[in-house]
């Protein structure tokens, strides 16, 4: 009797799961980052207080568990539906009624996504949790805010970057109540409004910091 992989609905739940993980992980990034919008300080202290410490790097430890199940399965499922199409996706590719845009371009949105993260990780937590385990002094976060924000590319770029994630995260987040039974015709347009409104608000709280450090400091 040969191995059987999961069932394509135990995926989805893994996705939703991972999903709804790294929105929450969004939410409290996003107020992190507000912080330093009305106090300096206050945003230093985080930082400090999210630094080579255990708990931050068991915490960043299961962040990168979390995104790397999240990849994985999207890869996953992405593949097993192309497959499935069979001589289909050969044909006129026209979007069905009542399928969106962001839901029909998940994979091609999250790779955009990840190559953003790669930009980020880089420009900030390389240079201070990364360098605080290493053994080296950390830069200051805000000073490394201001300096990246000066730069007119890397900040269009944010913008794009952060463009993209809204679109992810406003059929992600309906995709994460969908898969955990949340949702019937009913509640269906409540549950798409409710993804968009989220999306908004983590967006928007990333969205206010470039905008002040680039247009406004």
């Amino acid at each position: 009797m040969g191995k059987k992989g999961l069932s394509s609905i135990t995926k989805k739940l893994i996705m939703a799961i991972t999903g709804a993980g790294l929105v929450f992980f969004m939410l409290f990034h996003g107020a992190m980052n507000v912080v330093s919008i009305f106090s300096e300080d206050a945003y230093r202290w985080i930082c400090e207080f999210l630094g080579a410490n255990w708990y931050a790097i068991v915490g960043t430890i299961g962040l990168a568990v979390l995104v790397a199940l999240h990849l994985i399965y999207a890869f996953i499922l992405s593949y097993q539906n192309y497959k499935a199409r069979g001589r289909q996706r050969y044909a006129v590719n026209e979007r069905p009624e009542g399928v969106s845009w962001a839901s029909k371009n998940m994979l091609a949105i999250g790779a955009f996504i990840l190559f953003g993260l790669c930009f980020h990780l880089y420009d900030f937590w390389s240079k201070m949790q990364l360098a605080e385990i290493k053994g080296n002094a950390p830069v200051d976060g805000i000073d490394q805010i201001k300096f990246i924000f000066s730069n007119n590319y890397l900040s269009i770029m944010y913008l794009l970057w952060l463009f993209a994630i809204w679109f992810h995260l406003s059929h992600g987040i309906a995709s994460v109540m969908q898969s955990i039974g949340w949702s019937n015709h009913v509640w269906q347009r409540r549950i798409e409004f409710l993804g968009k409104f989220f999306a908004f608000i983590i967006v928007a709280m990333f969205l206010s910091v470039v905008i002040y450090y680039w247009l406004i400091v």
